[in-house]
Formats: structure tokens, sequence, C-alpha cells
């Protein structure tokens, strides 16, 4: 029997594939403009005959910065099919980090979208030394135009070289504890990716996907899913939530990928309720814990569309909460994180590696061929987060007869106050409750008696303001006096991180400022 009999086509044959089976329809879709899924298919040929002309040998790095852009997909495709590994920098991110990341991931060859990073794209041509070649997308006062070489290439036919043993991306985590770690996946493990939202997710028959989160980052995982179903992908540059909703109507959208606060802006904003939404089949939410209230009012106001994601850039989907599990009868199942993925294995294990009693919180632990290879270049990273071949989340969850997940919180963050512990999210799970709290975040802040104290920043609802000592007797009459809140502020907003989750990192080095303690 040979070795290869169980491997998949890899990540970039597939693309191939799903783009040479739609000729005529429309792949990528944005405001003034359209690529067919023909047009897709001979860009990636061209910009294949561009890197075998650049000498790049194979396995080589390519470091991308863009917006959402056919273009920069196309070439990255490009990149991945002609044997090269990518790594996408993310929009938002410092120039320090985009620079580390090249360096970190040995990027020999860049691509920027000028349009959007002329000047970011410039500081880093310079500025990171292992860079030898930066193509543009467009003319630039720096680097190679891209589009303009394509078009002197002339018509190329797109063929994958790539194996399932190449490497295929780097994908590297936020740093607000350090510096970013980056995830290693071969292709191999990339390659089970459409399948397993396929199969997870409940995609509309023929999706029109509105990408309005990066897809440098998890609104990626989505688009090749969707050409598979012959779907068209629309894109957005930056999130507006005006400009999602009307978009939602015109384009008859009936999928999309949001964060938690991409929620509460699109509930909050005023022509919600006059838009026809009545495309709207499936919206993803993940990333952070949901606010139950609001919740409940999305189920309300947009309808029975919600699904979650839970998982992890090293583990990106683990469980899901499906659209019937949404549901205004079951308010328990609303605090859930859904059930194993399909494809993935998940246990429970306790301070001591053996899996917990039923009922009893431990820490997540997934096994899935989708699952990262390994970090690069930090192999005790990757020691300690891989253990017997189980991924640690470092997620503390119970898991009830059903086999629904319920995160109690990250390990990281429980607070240890006067020598008991509190996870934050099971308190923000009682607090979102409350009418007049827009969103919350439950920190450890100093206390000279207790070490540690419970400490919620909390966000009102537009035109209410809520009782700080109302809030703090809720949460004493659910969860307890240990848990209970010893302060509550009141506050205009809350710091977010680069992909718009609630950034906790920051609150608490605020918080802690000249303490000594480590955030």
């Amino acid at each position: 029997m040979t070795s290869g009999l169980h491997q998949q086509a890899t990540f970039s044959a597939q693309h191939l594939r799903a783009f040479a089976r739609y000729p005529d329809r429309i792949a990528f879709s944005w405001d003034g403009g359209a690529l067919s899924y023909r047009g897709a298919l001979d860009l990636i040929g061209r910009f294949q005959a561009i890197f075998q002309a650049s000498g790049l040998p194979a396995g080589s790095c390519v470091g991308v910065l863009s917006g959402n852009r056919a273009e920069a997909w196309c070439a990255s495709i490009a990149a991945l099919a002609s044997r090269y590994m990518t790594t996408w920098l993310h929009p938002l991110g410092s120039l320090a980090d985009q620079l580390y990341q090249l360096e970190d991931s040995g990027a020999r060859l860049l691509i920027v979208d000028v349009d959007r990073f002329a000047d970011r794209g410039e500081q880093l041509s310079v500025g990171a030394s292992g860079v030898a070649t930066t193509y543009t997308l467009g003319s630039a006062s720096f680097g190679v135009d891209m589009l303009a070489a394509a078009r002197d290439v002339g018509t190329q036919t797109a063929r994958c070289f790539a194996l399932p043993r190449d490497k295929a991306t780097i994908f590297y985590t936020g740093g607000t504890t350090g510096r970013p770690k980056g995830v290693l996946r071969l292709h191999r493990q990339q390659s089970h990716f459409a399948a397993a939202n396929l199969v997870n997710f409940e995609f509309p028959e023929v999706p029109v996907y509105l990408a309005v989160a990066p897809i440098s980052h998890v609104s990626a995982g989505m688009l090749l899913p969707t050409w598979i179903r012959g779907g068209r992908v629309h894109l957005h540059n930056g999130f507006n939530p005006g400009r999602m909703i009307a978009a939602i109507g015109k384009e008859r959208i009936n999928f999309s990928l949001l964060v938690p606060t991409m929620i509460y802006a699109l509930l909050d904003d005023p022509s919600l309720s006059s838009t026809d939404l009545s495309s709207l089949e499936l919206l993803l939410y993940g990333a952070a814990p949901m606010s139950a209230s609001r919740l409940e009012e999305g189920l309300d106001r947009i309808g029975s569309v919600f699904s979650q994601i839970y998982g992890q850039s090293e583990c990106i989907i683990i469980s899901t909460l499906r659209r019937a599990d949404h549901d205004l009868a079951r308010p328990d199942l609303l605090l859930s994180c859904g059930i194993p993925a399909v494809g993935c294995d998940v246990r429970l294990i306790g301070d001591d590696g053996q899996s917990v009693a039923a009922g009893m919180a431990g820490e997540i632990c997934a096994r899935a061929p989708w699952a990262l290879e390994r970090y690069w270049n930090q192999p005790e990273q990757t020691s300690q987060a891989v253990v017997d071949g189980w991924l640690r989340t470092g997620d503390i969850a119970r898991c009830d007869e059903q086999g629904y997940l319920y995160i109690v919180d990250r390990k990281k963050d429980m607070i240890v106050t006067g020598g008991f512990n509190v996870f934050p999210k099971e308190v923000e799970d009682v607090l979102s409750r409350h009418p007049k709290v827009g969103s919350v975040a439950v920190v450890g802040g100093p206390d000279p008696k207790w070490g540690e104290a419970v400490i919620a920043m909390i966000v009102p609802r537009e035109g209410h303001v809520p009782d700080p000592a109302e809030l703090i007797e809720m949460v004493k009459a659910q969860k307890g006096a240990v848990s209970a809140p010893k302060e509550v502020r009141i506050v205009d907003r809350l710091p977010l991180t680069a992909l718009g989750k609630i950034d906790k990192q920051a609150i608490k080095a605020a918080l802690w400022k000249g303490q000594e303690r480590l955030v």
C-alpha cells in the first residue's frame, strides 16, 4: 500500500478545481467590480509564471499585506500552488509586529496592496532584511508592479505543484502576552478546512458570502467552501454596520462571519429595522464570548440565523453551536459553545492530566486533522501546547450530559481572590443578561486585603445607566459573594484588539500599573 493513499487534494489544488468547475460564475465581487471563476484561475496562472521567473526556491515564504482584495487572495493561492508557503500580515498590525513576522517566518518575498498600505509596504520592504523582492498590487514608488507583470506574461495555465507534506501557511497569533507565535500548517492539514466547514456549518446551497472581517484571518476559512458550492464572495474592507446592513439587502447576502462586537454594532444601527434582511440564512460568530442578552435580541430582530464557532488559531474548529441550538426556549444553551465538531476529538482534563468526572471543570484538549503541525521556530512552546498527542487549549470548560461544552474561562484569566478561584466569564455571563448592560469585561485588579479583587467594566446599552450596586447584588445572588465584583465601573467603551476582541490584557495593564504583578 502506498504511503500517500489517504492524502487529500492540497489546499491550492482544491481552489483550482473549484474555479475550473464554474468558469462563468462570479467568484469575487466588491463595490464597483467583480472577478469571475475563469478570471481568478487565469490570474493565478499568471502569478505563478511571475513567481517561477523570480527564481525563488520551493519552500520559501511569501508575506502578504493586503485588505480584502481578490488579487491578493489569487496571489497567495498561486504561491501555495508553486510550493511556497504564505504568511498574511494583520492589516491593523503594528510596524514592529509586521517586521517581526517577516523576519521570524523567513519571508523572502512580500506582496503589498498599495491601494491601502503603500506607506507601510514601503517601510516593510526597506526594513525587513530577509525580503529580497517586493511585489505591489498596482503601481508604486517601490517594488515591482505585479498586476502589470501579470498582463505582460499573458495567459498561463494554473497548475498545482504542491504536495501534501509541503509547508502551506504560518498564521501568527495575537501578541498580547509577548511576541506572536507562528502556527505552522502543512497542506495535509490546511486541506481539511473546507470539508470541515461544510460539514459543521449549515452553509446556504449557493453561498453569497460577505467577507467583512479580514481574510488574513478566520474569515478566510469561508472562502473555499463558498466556491466549492459555486457561490460568490463579496468583499468589504473595514467594518461599518450601516454599510454591511445595506449590502445584505442590495447584494442578497445569505452568509457572513462576525465577532460579537460587530453583531452588537449591527443591532445598535438604526438602519437594521428598515432594511430587508430576508436573504440572510447564516450568521457565524466566534473569536470571543457573546452576551446572552444581545444574542437573544439578535434572534428576535434578525432571526434564527446564528451559529457559533469555537476554536483557536491552533485548531480553528473545536466545537459548534448550530442554528437549532439557538433556542429561546432553552436559554441555557446560549451560554454554551456547542458540541465537539465533526472530525474533532475533545476531552477535558484536570491539573493531573487525567480526564475529569462528568460535570466537572477541566481544560479543553483537542485533536483534529486540521490542527497545527507545530509552532514555527518555537519547539519549547510546541511541547507545552501539544502533550501526548493532544492540543491543550488553555480554556476551562464543563460538559453536560448531552455533550454540550460550557467554557468557564481562560485558564490564565482566572482570578484568585482571598484564596478562592473566580472565573471571569461566569461573572460576565450573569452581568450580560442585565437589560441595561451592553458589553462587559471582568478582570482581577489589585487589592491590599484580598490580593486580587473582582472588577467589572460595563458599557451600558444605549440610553441606559445600570446601577452598580444592583449588578453586584445580581452576581452575589446567582454566583455567591466570592464571585461578586468588589467594584463596577461604568465606561464608554472597552479596548479592543485588532481582531475586535475585548482586550483584557490592556484593561489589566492599566489596573496594575505600578503594582508588583504581571498581567
